[in-house]
Formats: C-alpha cells, structure tokens, sequence
C-alpha cells in the first residue's frame, strides 16, 4: 500500500477531505520521527511500539576488492508489533 492509497482511505473510513487526511498522516509520521529523534519512545495500542537501538561500530569487507572497511556506529529505528497487529495479520 502507497501513501496515496492510504490517504485515500483515511479519507473515506473517517468521511473527511483528502487534503485534511493527508495533514493527518503527515502529522503523524512528523510526530513519530520527532519523537524518535529525541530518543523517546513511542506506544500506539493495538499497533506498535516505535524505538531506536544503538548499532555498535564494526569492521566490513568490500565484497568487490576484498578491502577491510570500518563501518560507524548509528542509531537506528526498530518497531514492535501489537499483540493484536500480529493476531490480525495470522
């Protein structure tokens, strides 16, 4: 599903204007990253839990050449599916 299919059906589940679905989403997502990016984490019930975890610096190897490379460390975004997402989704 694409972002305009979901607007579209944001639109018409909750009988409102596209452009207001899309203000919606939009927020949402925006909230969720702003959220994210100051470290908290984020519970919706029945969806999920939002978090980051810390990925340790390491080393790699360039599979063209074979070169060792040393890889940063990031923090990185994890999600945890709901009980009831997973439940739905069987």
């Amino acid at each position: 599903m694409t972002k305009k299919e979901l607007i579209d059906l944001i639109s018409d589940e909750a009988e409102i204007s596209k452009s207001a679905a899309t203000k919606s989403l939009d927020a949402l997502i925006s909230g969720i990253t702003d959220g994210l990016r100051s470290g908290n984490q984020i519970t919706l019930a029945g969806l999920g839990t939002f978090s980051t975890s810390e990925r340790s610096a390491r080393m790699g190897r360039n599979p063209r050449t074979g070169e060792s490379i040393h890889i940063p460390g990031a923090t990185v975004p994890k999600f945890k599916a709901a009980k009831a997402l997973k439940d739905a989704v069987k």
